[in-house]
């Protein structure tokens, strides 16, 4: 693993931080976009794991892409029209394949400006607390590009069409507080209890059997796209592996006998 994408776990919670404050956490090469697909299999493929939490060093959550680089067509922004397209492809856009996959719950800390690919990367987590001082921006129109890493999928899943249009065509900065009215985030906490509030919140979901967390977790992502009758027979699918479960048993024990479950992952 990367110095760049920090990977720490304790007990079943994995702690992904972007480590580049000095670029205010930029996305922008490939050692980053290669750092997240391998944070993401290897969680995918460690059964101990039952929540991340995903944060940036420093004062910024992340500031998206590396504006001094887009000046000077450096990296992923030099080149053709066809050799840009094939950068965000195999580049970038690694990042929301990686991240929207992972198959365990995830929590966003947002501890500072979270902006363009920034903003979009936050979208990418099931959940988002932030700090007081976190803003948020999709403000790819200000620098006259789109959102070329799946920022137009996910906003407005996550704020609705009207106020993903209102940020993606003004390019405007919100403030914490906004973005709890509007649903970006589901909690502002002060900026000095942030990461104790989000560790609450991973114990909270990591206390529970880790099968059931992944397979909810699939449902709900499979429920954005899939038909009704579709995701029910999933469902069924599902519930049956679930009932055959040793957790399942040791969840049941549990509930009559009042205490907390003991999981394996069996």
């Amino acid at each position: 693993m990367t110095d760049a994408l920090l990977y720490e776990q304790d007990g079943g919670i994995v702690t992904l931080t972007i480590n580049r404050p000095e670029e205010r956490n930029a996305l922008s090469d490939d050692i980053i976009f290669n750092a997240f697909l391998d944070a993401a299999n290897r969680i995918n493929e460690d059964n101990s794991v039952r929540c991340v939490i995903l944060t940036g060093a420093g004062k910024a959550f992340s500031a998206g892409g590396n504006v001094k680089h887009m000046r000077d067509k450096e990296g992923m922004f030099g080149g053709s029209p066809a050799e840009l397209r094939q950068s965000y492809r195999h580049g970038i856009q690694k990042i929301p394949q990686a991240f929207y996959n992972l198959e365990v719950p995830t929590i966003a800390a947002v501890n500072g400006p979270a902006v363009g690919a920034g903003c979009d990367l936050a979208c990418m987590c099931d959940i988002r607390i932030a700090g007081a001082g976190a803003r948020f921006a999709e403000s790819f129109v200000k620098l006259g590009i789109i959102p070329g890493d799946g920022g137009a999928w996910f906003l407005p899943r996550v704020i609705g069409r009207s106020r993903a249009a209102e940020m993606t065509f003004t390019g405007d900065m919100i403030d914490a507080e906004t973005a709890l009215d509007w649903g970006l985030v589901s909690k502002v906490v002060a900026n000095e209890d942030l990461m104790a509030e989000v560790r609450a919140m991973a114990r909270r979901i990591a206390v529970n059997p880790p099968h059931s967390l992944r397979m909810a977790k699939k449902l709900l992502r499979e429920g954005e796209h899939m038909r009704l009758d579709s995701l029910l027979e999933m469902s069924a699918a599902y519930q049956a592996l679930s009932h055959h479960a040793k957790d399942h048993g040791e969840a049941i024990n549990a509930f009559f006998e009042k205490r907390e479950g003991d999981f394996k992952g069996e």
